[in-house]
């Protein structure tokens, strides 16, 4: 299969190659793309050195999948060029997620409604990934209610510039700066821009995208959204109302049956979730399951999952197995 991996170059754009490699994906002839100022450079990929080409002359070759992590312009601007081509494009921005003729994918949840005529299918936001991964089998069977959800995120879902001003603060060296405020030793109460209601972007694609992918307007979801000094991965302290009591031990063996879930959750020995355990890794990490006291059919958990990963690239590469073993792509 011909692949294009559209910001290769890019904080994700690496790690989805990486995962490429990783998970043995059938690929025929891989066509790194990024900006003009990357290309020419060289990639690496399976031990190969790659050079990386522009935009247009991606399109002009025709790839059967493009994964785009290139940020939403340029996929607003690219996708359907590539789309026109007949070249299938699994995109992370949050360009075409709330669009309501683009499906919205985390493979364990939905995948089941891809068909042939989709050519763009969007990557949901990497927070919301980790929370329903947990969310789903609990919704299935209590019914969800309502959802108060603190993030706690990796400042990688910012990208390379922020990585490097922590490096450079951590040296007390000045460089250029991603956040408005120092993140050492900080907490910044502030992902993404803030829209009219008070909410930033990020807090109200946690509320939206849960509805979309659960097919349920009637979950409602409360988000804050806080940059914290981490690489590891995001953490989110989650607050559930089900319409139908819960026992504690079939909460966690719902969630220890659910593909892609792993329950940490053993406090006599101080074991719980915590991003340096999760990165590098594809799982999503629940612990601290406990009943709310303070309300009837209500339920506290901690989810940590590594955002480059299964926040972004493992699951646009799980959406493209689908496809390709479900007759979606061309084997």
């Amino acid at each position: 299969m011909r692949v294009a991996v559209v910001g290769a170059t890019g904080m994700v754009g690496q790690v989805i190659l990486k995962v490429l490699a990783e998970r043995n994906f059938q690929i025929s002839e891989l066509y790194p793309v990024a900006s003009e100022k990357s290309v020419g450079n060289s990639i690496q990929f399976n031990n190969k050195s790659f050079k990386v080409i522009g935009m247009e002359e991606a399109v002009s070759l025709k790839p059967d999948l493009a994964l785009f992590s290139a940020g939403g312009d340029t996929s607003l601007m690219w996708a359907p060029r590539f789309a026109a081509v007949g070249t299938k494009v699994i995109d992370n921005s949050s360009a075409w997620r709330m669009d309501p003729l683009k499906k919205l994918v985390i493979p364990e949840i939905n995948a089941s409604e891809l068909t042939p005529e989709d050519l763009i299918i969007a990557n949901p936001n990497c927070s919301t990934i980790q929370l329903l991964m947990a969310l789903k089998p609990l919704h299935d069977t209590y019914k969800i209610k309502r959802v108060v959800v603190s993030t706690y995120q990796s400042i990688t879902g910012t990208g390379v510039k922020a990585v490097q001003q922590l490096e450079n603060e951590y040296n007390n060296e000045k460089g250029e700066m991603a956040y408005p405020y120092p993140i050492h030793k900080n907490a910044i109460p502030h992902c993404d821009v803030f829209t009219d209601n008070g909410y930033t972007k990020e807090e109200m694609k946690l509320s939206n995208e849960t509805k979309k992918i659960l097919g349920d307007d009637s979950v409602m979801v409360s988000a804050t959204a806080i940059r914290i000094p981490v690489v590891g991965g995001h953490s989110e302290s989650v607050n559930i109302e089900f319409e139908n009591d819960f026992e504690e031990h079939d909460v966690r063996k719902l969630l220890s049956d659910f593909p892609g879930v792993t329950v940490q959750d053993n406090t006599a020995v101080n074991t719980y979730p915590m991003p340096i355990y999760a990165e590098g890794k594809d799982d999503v990490f629940v612990g601290r399951i406990r009943r709310d006291y303070s309300q009837p059919n209500t339920l506290n958990m901690w989810i940590v999952a590594d955002n480059l990963r299964k926040g972004a690239a493992t699951n646009a590469v799980q959406i493209a197995e689908y496809m390709l073993n479900n007759g979606l792509l061309p084997a």
